[in-house]
Formats: C-alpha cells, structure tokens, sequence
C-alpha cells in the first residue's frame, strides 16, 4: 500500500513539474506571434492613451505586432467579457480601470467576475480627476454649480454607465443635494463635443482627458478632487477647500490577462511594461499629460483591485448609483 502510494504521489510530482517546465518555456518563447490588446472605451480616453503607447513600445522592443482593439460598451463591461472568455496564453489581454471596479457592485449581473475570470497584470498610471463646466454656465466655484443646479436643469455627462465620471457625480449629487440627469457615452471622446456644444453641462474627469478642452475657454475647471492643488491648476481650489472632504479621487488603469495565464508570462509582461512605463521618455511623456506612471508586479496590481473594488462597493451601496 506504502508502494502505491508513493508512486501515486511522484505521479503528481512529476505531473506538477512537468507543468511547472511548459510554463517556464511558454515563456522563454513568449510572445511568438501578434498580440491583441482590448481597450473597452472609445479612442481619446486614458486607457486607450496607455494602451497606444504601451503597444507601440512593446512592438519595438519584441518585435511582434501589438493589435490594440477598441470594443467600447457596458462601462468596459463589454470587453472584460470579451477577455474573460479568451484563451489564457498571454496574447490576449485588455486594460481595465477604475471603471471595472465599480462595476462588481453597480451590476446586479456581468457575465465575468474580475475576481474570478481575469487575473492582474501590471498597473500602468493613475490620474486625478476635475470637474468641469460648460462655458455657458455662470458656475466658477462648487458652491456656484450647486446653487445653480437647484434653480435649474442640471445634465451631466460621463464616459459611460459605471466609470468613475458616473459615480463621481452620483456621489456628488447625494452629498451637495441636488438632482442631475446622466447622459452616458461609450468613453470620454464621444462626450466631450456635446459638453463642449452645451448639450451637457458639467463632467467629472481624469485630468488627461478633460483639461486640454479647457484651453480655449469653452470648458471652465471649478475644482480638482486631488488632496493638494494640482500644478497644472494652482487657482483651481480642490473639492476638500470646497468643502467636500471625501471627494479624493481619480482613475486608474492597468493590465489584466483571462484567469489561468501563465505566471512566468504574466511576470514576462508585467517586467517589460513597468520597463516602459518607468523609462525617463514614457515617463517624461505621461507626466506632462496630468499622468503618473506607476508599473509593478501582478500581486501589487491584484492587491490595488482588490481595495478599490471594497472601496467603490461602499460608494455605491452609499450613494444608491445603479446601472441604469
């Protein structure tokens, strides 16, 4: 019997090293062919931003052709579907934000659980959000806008159901008292023209993403949820000197790959894109868009998903956001 179950338990030795063995060579030979990188918002965003250039500079440096696919839809939800289904070899994998975190609560149902059905990569950056305004709207100061909005029809835009520009604003509305009417888009980059027209009145936002509007005066910045004042809006006051002090907040984004990839190429992955994001030109390039380069290994992404799902889970319980 002792014999028996030797043998069974080298079986299993063998079979786990063996395993253990392909996945290191997957590796060694990782990547092999095109690489497919989902983005599940619009072009303009910060996740398409990242995806853009991050796939630009891992096609320089192992030389395969790296396909970024936008496939917007659902708050993201769309292409984490897409991901969650695909085969777990490293060739497929997507950015996903703050957005997808939000989302495990804001739904009642997905068919994928981030949790479950996709698994860390690296993170890439983060940015602060601001909130903006319509020219058209005498607002210059938090205050302004909400007695503004309780005289008045308040619309809002977003980048879609369940992004942090949509629950920023619902959590907003309950904290200052006001009502609003959400217009979601399927990103930043289809939104901003009708916030610019003045079909929508007001947007919170990552900072690469809506301040370069501001330039021209047809959008006007009334607060940064940012602890400090950010240097690019020194005369912006943050939402805490506004009087909002839970209002801390921004959007990140990083990569995740279909639940069972390899390790060893996930860590392949994750080296060489905090490679990138961490060299004095990407980062140089992403700081002076308002982003801050980040990287690091899977378990430190995983652990960061994992805070922001509990912490947004709160929010949204709090502010009663649903999917509309």
């Amino acid at each position: 019997m002792t014999e028996i179950i030797m043998r069974r338990a080298l079986g299993i030795g063998f079979a786990g090293l063996a395993a253990a063995l392909a996945a290191v060579a997957d590796a060694a030979e990782y990547p092999a062919r095109p690489l497919r990188y989902i983005v599940g918002f619009a072009p303009g965003g910060i996740n398409d931003i990242l995806a853009r250039i991050v796939g630009q500079k891992l096609n320089e440096s192992w030389g395969q052709t790296v396909i970024v696919d936008n496939r917007p839809g659902a708050g993201g939800n769309l292409a984490a579907g897409i991901v969650a289904k695909s085969t777990p070899d490293g060739y497929t994998f997507m950015n996903i934000s703050t957005a997808h975190a939000i989302s495990q609560t804001l739904y009642a149902k997905l068919d994928y659980s981030l949790e479950r059905d996709l698994t860390p990569v690296v993170v890439l950056g983060s940015a602060p959000n601001i909130m903006v305004v319509n020219a058209g709207i005498p607002a210059k100061s938090v205050a302004e806008l909400v007695d503004w909005a309780k005289k008045n029809r308040l619309i809002y835009a977003s980048g879609g159901i369940g992004v942090i520009s949509h629950l920023s604003m619902e959590m907003f509305k309950v904290a200052a008292k006001i009502d609003a009417t959400h217009v979601p888009y399927k990103g930043v980059g289809p939104a901003v023209p009708d916030l610019i027209s003045g079909q929508a009145h007001l947007m919170i936002n990552a900072i690469p993403e809506l301040l370069p509007h501001t330039k021209g005066g047809k959008l006007r910045v009334i607060g940064s949820m940012t602890a400090q004042r950010h240097p690019f809006i020194p005369d912006v006051p943050t939402f805490i000197e506004q009087g909002y002090k839970e209002f801390v907040m921004g959007n990140w984004t990083g990569i995740v790959a279909p639940a069972g990839t390899p390790k060893p190429v996930l860590n392949k992955l994750a080296a060489e894109v905090t490679r990138i994001i961490r060299s004095p030109e990407i980062s140089k390039r992403l700081i002076d868009q308002g982003v801050e380069p980040l990287g690091g290994t899977p378990e430190e992404f995983g652990k960061l998903i994992r805070a922001e799902t509990a912490r947004f889970g709160k929010a949204v319980r709090e502010s009663g956001a649903k999917a509309e």
